[in-house]
């Protein structure tokens, strides 16, 4: 047990090096990194789609990557964005890690990018341990999964930046309790947003998009509790990179 429990350390050793190292690296470029963490069906591939094009109406950079075990379905729907969009096909990994992403936007990423959005898959357990070098890390739960997941999936939640809530059009027909829901991920993750939105009536739209490019201009992020036990890397600030940068020039 105690050699497993340290080959578990090590590898998560490993990914948190790699990802200071591409959270410095996109930084440093100006480009801020949203990991957007869900079960499968929550409506993240919907949200995103809709993010994406509004930052392209607004004439803002953005690109986005996202995971799937196999099929392209999401790249796909996400490209109809008309944003760059490229599809990682994990082989059975039920996670992306620093080390891979690292590699996929190796000479693929475009220069003058601002915003990055990495679908990571659909999964609330083995993506919650693996830091990507994020600016902001983001959970998604639909209405349709309880009230309860925050306490199901403490990890998940209690790591998030932002929480966002989707198909909040269908609430009151699957008796979702949203008072509820809050109060346990107040619970889990103490100060944490909580964004409600609908794909399809149109509810939210923006707010990502709004919080992301906050912190790209160095708005303060939330500081989870739970980081004191899962100590990786504090979100590095765009605009603090690029003044450090600038100085040491």
């Amino acid at each position: 047990m105690c050699r497993v429990v340290d080959l578990q350390q090590a590898v998560l050793a490993k990914n948190d090096a790699c990802a200071r190292l591409l959270r410095e690296d996109l930084a440093a470029r100006g480009t801020a990194v949203v990991n957007l963490l869900s079960s499968p069906g929550s409506g993240k591939t919907a949200l995103l789609e809709r993010e994406l094009t509004l930052a392209r109406r607004r004439g803002i950079p953005v690109a986005a990557l996202t995971a799937d075990l196999a099929t392209e379905n999401d790249a796909t729907r996400l490209a109809r964005s008309g944003a760059p969009v490229k599809q990682v096909l994990t082989d059975g990994l039920c996670h992306l890690e620093a080390g891979m992403l690292g590699g996929h936007l190796d000479g693929w990423l475009p220069q003058d990018t601002r915003l990055l959005f990495i679908e990571n898959v659909g999964n609330l357990v083995c993506p919650a341990s693996y830091d990507l070098g994020e600016t902001l890390r983001v959970v998604l739960a639909s209405v349709t999964e309880g009230e309860d997941k925050p306490l199901k999936y403490p990890t998940a939640f209690g790591l998030a930046h932002l929480v966002v809530v989707t198909k909040t059009d269908i609430a009151a027909a699957v008796g979702f309790d949203e008072a509820a829901f809050r109060a346990h991920v107040e619970q889990i993750n103490p100060g944490v947003e909580i964004v409600c939105t609908s794909a399809r009536r149109g509810e939210g739209d923006g707010a990502l998009l709004d919080r992301a490019l906050a912190a790209l201009d160095g708005a303060p992020v939330h500081v989870p509790v739970m980081t004191q036990q899962h100590p990786h890397p504090e979100p590095a600030s765009v605009l603090d990179s690029n003044s450090l940068a600038q100085s040491g020039s």
